[in-house]
């Protein structure tokens, strides 16, 4: 794993932890060489982990949509800015630039990203790690969210083995690197009389 896709909120939230774990995850990834794919924001948590990544030397491509967003929120300072057509041509974009995807702590947007990347995950589409850094515990209710599925029938066992979690990014990233995709479950899908 060499590119990683970070989901992130495009604020802070209320709390200086998150804004502290955008901050480290970048320190890390920066010095142990990871290459960070991201929306290409200057704000929020994106913007952190960006500006973190940037000034420790790291490489940093964001992928943004023409016209779609205000000018004053891009980065300017990026290794690389790829403008897309699209948020669909956005997403395919980093998805096709990424090793392996984390989630930070967000709103919709960052919780959209990353049930795609799980569901793909799910479906057979890609075999790439997915971590949620847990800043906070931000991650502990869609947790029991999804287990809360399986237990309803509505996901199988195999849906909690798609995430790698951790509130610590040396850990997340160390579980990414040794993570084994499990089998698809061919009996996702099923049938009631």
């Amino acid at each position: 794993m060499k590119s990683i896709c970070v989901f992130a909120g495009s604020s802070s939230g209320v709390h200086a932890e998150y804004k502290q774990a955008a901050i480290d995850l970048g320190k890390y990834m920066a010095t142990h060489g990871y290459r960070l794919i991201y929306g290409g924001s200057r704000m929020g948590l994106m913007g952190e982990l960006a500006n973190e990544m940037l000034k420790q030397g790291g490489q940093v491509i964001g992928v943004m949509p023409k016209g779609l967003f205000s000018g004053e929120i891009v980065h300017t300072a990026l290794t690389e800015l790829i403008e897309v057509d699209s948020m669909h041509e956005r997403k395919a974009t980093m998805h096709e630039l990424a090793d392996g995807y984390i989630a930070l702590p967000g709103g919709f947007g960052t919780l959209e990203e990353l049930f795609e990347a799980l569901c793909w995950a799910q479906i057979g589409i890609h075999k790439k790690p997915v971590g949620l850094l847990n800043a906070k515990n931000y991650y502990n209710s869609l947790m029991h969210m999804v287990q809360h599925a399986v237990s309803e029938g509505f996901s199988t066992d195999s849906a909690m083995n798609l995430m790698n979690i951790s509130n610590d990014s040396e850990q997340l990233i160390t579980s990414m690197n040794t993570y084994k995709p499990p089998s698809i479950q061919q009996t996702k899908w099923t049938h009631q009389d």
